[in-house]
């Protein structure tokens, strides 16, 4: 399941208007501008520079505009109403804290809902920064940051001194990466969207860092080698979408430290990242200090990735040693999400993540016993590949077996390369999400969503294809008659596009699953996991030609009805499937109801799961009964 936003994103982006992106993200720089400029035009409440506070009025007047003109959401009346106060906030000459904190609110509340990466993608390369920096912004800023290059002499305003402590306090590190992208309009700052987004985020941070102090630098890497701030700084966003000042506000002087020391060493966040377990624990503690704040948003984005982002990537090998407690653990963090949710007490809460904190760690003390021994990291192996298989194989053997009955063999190369396609895409996500992009949970958990219910269509459209068939008196006149134009119109496609997504959705699962359970077995038991990759492959390749065989021997009339039986069944188990990770990802609420859980069949104990499979049963229901009593023997279509 690792992967998400990454489809997901490309499919957003390229259904938005042109220029969406970069006007949200000038939306957002004009609020981290005012916030970080506006101490420089006041000062108890008298202008200290006319100039930028004209500029600042300006840049609220526009921030208004802007606001009011974004897509609706549900955020969008908070967010008119706040820029609004913020016009009223610049206009009062309010203090520079009040203003900063009101553009601050603004900006990560815009930045939530319409869901604007505030981070880079991976962590930047400080020496492709320094490179970058000497090429393109020294002759201005300096070769040190000081803002007194050869170039800078005559320019109104001076370029930025990076070693201005005051000034560079009030900075995050995206507000910085959006000037570079932007420019700052009426100044000789200009923009530099021709280098590549990767190179602007190198040029950010080593602009952060550039007068950083030795010593603050010293200080964060001690506390963040300790373990400090682990739970505030979880991804390379966390870094740079607070300033410095806002960091300390929120978190203490501790985080500020260690973001200082992150911001010049970025790649050590992924370097320093706690076990799985470990980082689910210290998300539930920031869950918990959040709705303490009454930050319910925060919170709930904490517990799921506690779950995301820790406790599911050690799922499979705490299955091998302890399955009873791998299920109450998911259904304690589940149970936690929803009481986030739902608004309950304080004290509910509380006791709900001290459960969950105890049942971590005691499957910490289980995963730490040892390493696994070749006899369970072998099992280990051989369920895992079974149980993300099985439906994949399943599928294919049947849409093999149906083309190869309706004497179509010419459609097969078409669904060899559906699932082969997949497999090769499904490979190359799973790099390019470890190596170069870095997707969250979240973004796994909904890409698997997504295709799930996509799945679930398509089975949906071949299953009641295939049953209509099954009812015809004149089965053989329609293969002979009109197969092949059926085939080549809709129904082939539609099933390439099922072995294609049958298969893409389980790889990137099944490898970040053995990624886990490899670290676990050690490596005496590195052998025992291949032994178990490659007698579930056996044995999938035997079902797969079992339900291949035996579909050629059924009748005609009979196989169409069983298959459609089992792509209706199918189809009800990927939409279970599909709710239940758009509800691990948070897209979708969850009401837990007592039932039981069978993940297999994509069952599980929540209102919408359960809604969701009993509207597909229904929907297949009513489109068995009306193509067995609706249509006309397919005879007669023939001969009309």
């Amino acid at each position: 399941m690792r992967y998400l936003r990454f489809l997901v994103t490309l499919l957003v982006l390229a259904m938005a208007p042109a220029g969406a992106q970069e006007a949200m993200q000038t939306m957002l720089h004009l609020l981290d501008y005012i916030g970080a400029d506006y101490a420089g035009a006041v000062e108890n409440g008298k202008v200290k520079s006319a100039d930028e506070y004209k500029e600042l009025q300006e840049f609220t007047a526009q921030a208004e505009v802007r606001l009011k003109a974004l897509p609706e959401n549900a955020a969008k009346p908070t967010l008119v109403a706040g820029g609004a106060a913020l016009a009223k906030l610049v206009a009062d000459k309010a203090p520079p804290d009040a203003v900063a904190e009101a553009s601050a609110r603004l900006r990560d509340t815009l930045a939530t809902a319409y869901g604007v990466p505030l981070g880079p993608r991976h962590a930047p390369d400080p020496a492709r920064g320094k490179t970058l920096y000497v090429e393109h912004c020294a002759a201005c800023h300096g070769a040190e940051g000081r803002g007194d290059g050869k170039a800078a002499k005559g320019l109104s305003p001076a370029p930025a001194n990076f070693h201005d402590a005051g000034r560079m306090t009030g900075r995050s590190v995206y507000g910085l990466y959006n000037t570079i992208t932007l420019g700052v309009s009426g100044t000789s700052m200009a923009a530099f969207g021709q280098l590549s987004d990767e190179d602007r985020w190198a040029l950010a941070f080593f602009a952060t860092s550039a007068g950083a102090d030795a010593t603050r630098l010293a200080q964060g890497e001690k506390l963040w080698r300790a373990g400090n701030a682990r739970g505030t700084f979880t991804n390379l966003a966390s870094i740079t979408s607070l300033s410095p000042n806002e960091q300390r506000k929120r978190h203490g002087e501790d985080a500020a430290l260690v973001q200082a020391y992150l911001a010049a060493h970025p790649e050590a966040l992924s370097a320093g990242k706690p076990s799985p377990i470990a980082f689910a624990r210290e998300s539930l503690a920031s869950a918990l200090a959040a709705y303490r704040k009454g930050e319910v948003a925060a919170a709930r984005e904490a517990a799921t990735v506690a779950y995301l982002e820790g406790f599911e990537l050690v799922e499979a090998p705490l299955d091998n040693i302890d399955k009873p407690l791998r299920l109450q653990i998911e259904r304690e963090m589940l149970a936690l999400r929803s009481a986030i949710s739902g608004g309950a007490a304080l004290a509910t809460l509380e006791a709900s993540v001290a459960t969950a904190d105890t049942l971590l760690s005691t499957a910490q003390r289980k995963l730490d016993s040892g390493e696994l021994s070749p006899g369970a990291a072998f099992t280990s192996s051989l369920i895992i590949l079974l149980r993300e298989g099985l439906e994949a194989i399943l599928l294919l053997a049947a849409i093999i077996a149906f083309i190869t009955r309706t004497g179509r063999r010419d459609a097969l190369p078409y669904v060899h390369a559906g699932w082969i396609a997949a497999l090769l895409l499904g490979l190359a996500t799973w790099a390019v999400a470890n190596f170069l992009i870095g997707i969250s949970g979240a973004n796994r958990e909904m890409t698997e969503g997504i295709t799930a219910l996509i799945a679930s269509a398509m089975l949906l459209y071949v299953g009641y294809w295939l049953h209509g068939r099954s009812q015809a008196q004149a089965w053989t006149a329609f293969i002979r008659g009109s197969v092949g134009q059926a085939l080549g119109r809709k129904t082939l496609w539609a099933m390439t596009g099922v072995s294609f997504i049958a298969v893409y959705r389980e790889v990137f699962e099944v490898v970040l699953f053995y990624e886990a359970l490899w670290v676990q077995a050690g490596d005496a038991g590195h052998a025992a996991v291949l032994a178990g990759i490659g007698v579930a492959a056996l044995l999938l390749a035997a079902t797969g030609w079992g339900i291949f065989k035996y579909s050629l021997k059924l009748p005609l009339g009979p196989f169409f009805s069983a298959m459609s039986l089992l792509m209706a069944l199918l189809a009800i188990i990927f939409a279970g499937q599909g709710i239940a990770a758009l509800q691990e990802a948070g897209a979708v609420g969850m009401s837990p109801v007592p039932f039981f859980t069978l993940g297999i069949l994509g069952i599980h104990p929540t209102l919408e799961t359960l809604g969701a499979q009993a509207l597909v049963a229904l929907l297949v229901a009513l489109g068995m009964f009306a193509a067995s009593h609706g249509a006309p023997p397919a005879q007669t279509q023939i001969k009309s």
